[in-house]
């Protein structure tokens, strides 16, 4: 079976026969949040190359149904997996229509692309209403309420293009991913009032001496009306889990916003006894926030999370307590049957997938889809995001100073990310770069400008950058501006060496930067050379070697290992089309485990081992945390035992908790069963309190 069928089974599909243009029934699909209203455009689209730019010319994004030439597809969507399509990087389009009801007048209305690659520009009824170039991860939102026409079918056209650009982030040819042309994540329309809360940022941080958490909330608020909007403010908080309020009304507030403006209002609270976010325990908060005026209300809802990741004494400490980490980074848009337009489905499964090789770290190349995000919001992900500045190439031809363009580039996507991604409580840390040869002095100066920037939008988040030039003279690395130190060491791949050179190598950052974390940013092997064959051996010893060497180091506090999936990549050695890769995974493109898949869930593990003694029915289990890396408490774990019977039948299943578990300790268990009959196996896990499994073991008699 496909990934497509196992995945998408009943999704709509392109219809044979006639062109028919899509439209959207507005009544049939529409969901109330609060007082927006979301209409989803997903689904079907017209859609068409354009290699010889005549789109605009030819009146492509007018009002009237497209003719010849145009076919039906399925938004979101990229033309890059289609096989005779995987090579095109140019102009297309994107054609649909929607039943505008004649309600909506008198509201405004908007439309929400969360990311189509790299420009989009866009038209309603014929109508320019605006363009999101070169910024091909982060959402953007258009007003088009007066380019609407109540009471009919609108169109809506979409002119896109993923053409290699020098202008923009990715510069160029440079970045070694999948550069996936279209609308490729979710697209919505967005019904307001005309004054309406736009976004609302969230900064929840605990007084870990008293117990309580200092929250701060700023909410922008715009009217796109004509006259003045006079009204007041307030908010609640509730937790997510269980809907209790925790904070049942904040203090009302007055205030006024100008015509076509927007207003900025700040509160500043005090929440008592909160529930802290780890990744073991992903606790979540729920704020709505409300405008009211004489004939308005508006609400805006939002997650989030309190927890405080910080530096102290060169190492990390999440909510106080000293922690070392482990993960591994996953390459999304990878899978051939997607690409980057990936359901949601193949998100949670890949993320879950992580889960199980006991991730708790990582880190990506580029802006997330928020999906990805979400799903590290409520099952336990701390995550670098970070803006696609990928390596050396991109400060090619420049002296002293990046170019203007590439300079204003980065910093819209940097603004554009942190305005969207800020309230994850996984997001830990903003990632500002990856291998831009950071002792380069254009590029020193563009990594210290971003850094500059996010201090400015979000001081209190850890930023860094994942350097490949800390190999000789690191004391001169635009690094060491940032607030830990990340080293992509490839010793036995990319690079010669050994476990050796990577134990001198972390020594030598370390001389460089005492007082700071190191993490490992990315470690592992690519079969992209031909000295380099795939068959996982290698990778596997590579693994195992350089988990010994960055563990005897006190110093280092995480070890992101790359990668999680084979990838597709421009760039890719192996296979053609849509299956163009590169070999630097754990698993396939399509999902499939190596045999390093089970190591590196093995050395990802807080338990370093389980034992096993029996008598009878009766079973005790001595489990060993590691005092290394990954180094932090267990609290609220499991030991679940099932008993197979004859004919290796599972018929029975005890759990029991742990008590809470230091690093470096041993604890004693004892499981017992109700059989008389003896066991042909007993499956054990150790099952964090999020249920996924840290640690199994099949035991036989």
């Amino acid at each position: 079976m496909s990934t497509r069928r196992k995945f998408l089974t009943g999704s709509a599909g392109a219809t044979a026969g006639a062109l028919v243009a899509p439209k959207l029934r507005a009544a049939a699909t529409t969901t109330q949040v609060c007082n927006t209203e979301i209409i989803s455009l997903c689904g079907e689209w017209l859609f068409r190359l354009d290699p010889e730019n005549r789109g605009a010319k030819e009146n492509w994004h007018g009002a009237s149904v497209p003719g010849e030439g145009w076919r039906a597809v399925i938004v979101p969507h990229t033309w890059q997996v289609e096989a005779p399509l995987a090579d095109y990087r140019g102009i297309a389009w994107y054609w649909r229509s929607c039943d505008i009801p004649i309600r909506w007048q008198g509201r405004a209305v908007r439309v929400e692309f969360e990311a189509v690659f790299h420009t989009a520009t866009v038209w309603v009824n014929g109508q320019l209403v605006g363009e999101h170039a070169r910024k091909g991860y982060t959402a953007f939102t258009l007003d088009i309420t007066n380019a609407l026409q109540g009471g009919k079918a609108n169109s809506i056209a979409v002119r896109v293009d993923n053409a290699f650009n020098r202008h923009m982030l990715p510069r160029g040819d440079s970045s070694d991913w999948a550069n996936d042309g279209g609308i490729f994540r979710p697209v919505q329309l967005l019904i307001t009032p005309k004054t309406f809360v736009e976004r609302v940022e969230v900064n929840a941080v605990p007084d870990l001496a008293s117990g309580q958490a200092k929250v701060t909330v700023s909410a922008y608020i715009r009217n796109t009306g004509s006259e003045s909007w006079s009204g007041v403010a307030a908010f609640h908080i509730a937790d997510d889990e269980n809907s209790l309020s925790v904070l049942a009304d904040s203090p009302n507030k007055g205030f006024s916003v100008g015509a076509n403006a927007v207003e900025k209002l700040i509160f500043a609270i005090t929440l008592p006894q909160p529930k802290l976010w780890h990744f073991d325990h992903p606790n979540l908060y729920y704020l709505e926030f409300s405008i009211s005026g004489d004939r308005d209300v508006h609400r805006f809802t939002t997650n989030f999370g309190v927890r405080k990741l910080e530096v102290k004494n060169g190492a990390f400490y999440l909510n106080g307590e000293r922690v070392r980490l482990m993960g591994v980074e996953r390459m999304a848009g990878s899978n051939p049957e997607f690409g980057m337009a990936e359901p949601a489905e193949w998100i949670t499964h890949d993320h879950a997938d992580m889960k199980h090789l006991n991730c708790v770290f990582t880190r990506v190349h580029w802006p997330q889809d928020k999906r990805v995000l979400d799903y590290c919001d409520r099952h336990g992900i701390l995550m670098q995001t970070e803006v696609p500045a990928w390596g050396g190439a991109t400060f090619d031809g420049m002296t002293n100073h990046p170019d203007a363009d590439i300079m204003e580039n980065g910093l819209e996507q940097l603004r554009e990310m942190i305005a969207r991604d800020r309230n994850h409580p996984s997001v830990v840390v903003w990632g500002l770069g990856n291998e831009i040869s950071g002792q380069n002095p254009p590029a020193y100066q563009f990594a210290k400008r971003m850094l500059e920037e996010a201090k400015r939008l979000d001081p209190g988040r850890l930023c860094s950058y994942a350097s490949n030039s800390l190999g000789s003279t690191p004391q001169r690395d635009v690094a060491g501006l940032m607030d830990i130190i990340e080293t992509n060491e490839y010793y036995g791949s990319w690079a010669p060496g050994t476990s050796d050179d990577v134990a001198r190598h972390l020594d030598e950052i370390h001389a460089a930067f005492p007082g700071k974390p190191i993490v490992i940013s990315e470690y592992g092997y690519c079969a992209c050379t031909p000295d380099r064959p795939e068959g996982d051996q290698q990778r596997t010893e590579i693994l195992h070697s350089h988990d010994i060497a960055i563990r005897s180091k006190e110093f280092v506090s995480g070890a992101i290992f790359f990668c999680y999936n084979d990838y597709r990549t421009h760039v890719g050695d192996r296979g053609v089309g849509p299956l163009r890769q590169r070999a630097h995974g754990v698993v396939d493109v399509y999902g499939a485990h190596k045999a390093s898949y089970e190591l590196l869930r093995r050395e990802s593990s807080p338990v370093e081992s389980v034992k096993v003694e029996h008598q009878l029915n009766k079973f005790e289990v001595l489990i060993r945390t590691r005092g290394d890396l990954p180094m932090y408490t267990l609290r609220g774990y499991k030991l679940r035992g099932l008993f197979f019977g004859q004919g290796n039948i599972p018929i029975e299943q005890q759990e029991v908790a742990l008590p809470e578990t230091a690093p470096g300790s041993e604890v004693k268990l004892e499981l017992l069963f109700t059989q008389s009959e003896p066991p042909t196996h007993i499956q054990i896990d150790v099952l964090r309190p999020t249920d996924f499994s840290t640690f199994s073991l099949d035991w036989k008699p």
